[in-house]
């Protein structure tokens, strides 16, 4: 593999700078709002559920766009978000049912209409992000590439730090004339240079130790041998002769000439049968093996006797545990304004963080507030109608405020979940009128 020398041969297209407002690349399309104009966003107004009034963290029923322009008007909250989650509806121009064949939402928005919906949230988040604080935004191949442009626009593309790929199912027998999809796609930015990262790691097994620290010392320490050299070539001390050695052409010592001595009183240097010298890296100091930015292990349910809530898309708790335990630390702040069945929220709460979610669904709010007090399902595609279903034990969350949407001044209000009679149907009086409707929860 080539190794690439930092700084070495730069060109330039006449086009300076990284930050968003010297973009190279920008994404243009009908209905692209000014920046401005979409900070401007008038806040959404809330009224606290009488039932779910108990705590700092927060699930917000309604549309996202208010109550993120909301957030952003919070003191306690606008730019103080360590770490921001969601998966979307993925512009797929379908209906979804969750297992139960309840109606959860529809992702009607395509093309551009999709893009910029997903643009002004994201906005608004890049507004409540603390300067160390990240995103990771969850797509599939459909619209991924185009997202990642206007993120760069958002953020700056020198905050670009993975496209993270998953495995998401197990391998499909495809009759079209086509691979098979089995993977989506993570973004994930920082909102600056300097940002919270607790590196993940896999720990090691016996097999594959023993596969890369192939050697033993006296002691029985097992360790690999590593270059003590860099690329690139340096005039100071790095560049200079060690023990009468040069570093190879091109190259430099990865330490200074009296550093490598210390390492080598320690026994840390190994000498190869014609005088090249190697670092000892040592097992016992290694935490585990750096994860990568492709995810096989981080599958969605396959819907045989598992606990999950049944609702459509939903994701895997170890997922948001890698991602959570990754970008934040206990205490802080987690937000996931496209709450889905909760998997963030409750995740987040078992992980001792803050958080704050918002759904317009209803079908999600049941589903999170019952996930919440109860926790999953045991689910699969059972035949035997003598299968009863079991809880999976958890600690019920209960510190939270559940906080409708106060739709207009009028009078028209969104009932909260906790407030809807059986069948969804509610009436709202507004303007002197009851107008009973269905509110199936729509997408954003």
């Amino acid at each position: 593999m080539a190794v690439p020398i930092p700084g070495k041969g730069k060109r330039t297209n006449g086009i300076q700078g990284h930050g968003p407002a010297k973009q190279v690349f920008r994404l243009e399309y009908p209905g692209k709002k000014p920046v401005e104009e979409i900070l401007a966003t008038p806040p959404g107004h809330y009224t606290s559920s009488a039932a779910y009034r108990a705590g700092d963290n927060r699930l917000y029923h309604g549309d996202n766009l208010p109550a993120l322009a909301a957030l952003a008007q919070d003191e306690t909250v606008a730019g103080k978000v360590r770490l921001v989650y969601i998966d979307p509806p993925f512009g797929t121009a379908a209906a979804f049912e969750s297992r139960k064949q309840r109606h959860a939402y529809d992702d009607h928005l395509v093309g551009p209409a999709f893009v910029e919906a997903l643009r002004e949230r994201l906005i608004l988040i890049h507004r409540l992000l603390a300067n160390d604080g990240s995103l990771y935004l969850h797509l599939d191949e459909r619209m991924t590439f185009h997202m990642q442009i206007i993120l760069d626009e958002i953020f700056g593309e020198k905050n670009f730090r993975n496209c993270i790929t998953r495995k998401k199912c197990n391998p499909k027998n495809y009759t079209r004339r086509t691979f098979g999809n089995v993977a989506d796609y993570i973004l994930f930015y920082s909102k600056t240079d300097t940002y919270v990262w607790n590196r993940p790691v896999e720990l090691w097994d016996e097999a594959r130790a023993e596969r890369e620290y192939q050697c033993v010392d006296d002691q029985g320490r097992r360790y690999k041998k590593v270059p003590v050299h860099a690329p690139g070539v340096r005039n100071g001390e790095t560049g200079k002769p060690w023990r009468g050695k040069m570093p190879p052409p091109g190259k430099h010592w990865q330490y200074t000439p009296a550093t490598l001595d210390e390492m080598d009183a320690r026994g840390e240097i190994y000498w190869s049968p014609t005088g090249n010298p190697r670092r000892k890296i040592y097992l016992e100091h290694s935490a585990g093996v750096p994860l990568q930015d492709i995810w096989m292990d981080m599958r969605d349910a396959h819907n045989q006797n598992i606990h999950i809530t049944g609702y459509p898309t939903e994701k895997n708790p170890a997922l948001l545990a890698r991602i959570i335990e990754a970008s934040s630390n206990p205490g802080d702040l987690v937000m996931d304004c496209y709450a889905g069945s909760g998997t963030t929220l409750a995740v987040a709460s078992g992980l001792r963080r803050r958080w704050i979610g918002a759904d317009r669904s209803d079908e999600a709010i049941k589903t999170i507030l019952h996930r919440l007090a109860h926790g999953t399902e045991r689910m699969g595609d059972f035949v035997n109608a003598d299968t009863k279903p079991t809880w999976l034990p958890m600690f019920s969350i209960s510190d939270f405020t559940l906080l409708n949407e106060v739709e207009d001044e009028a009078g028209s209000v969104t009932l909260g979940v906790d407030e809807l009679p059986a069948g969804g149907v509610v009436t709202i009086r507004s303007g002197g009128c009851d107008d009973a409707r269905l509110y199936p929860g729509t997408p954003y």
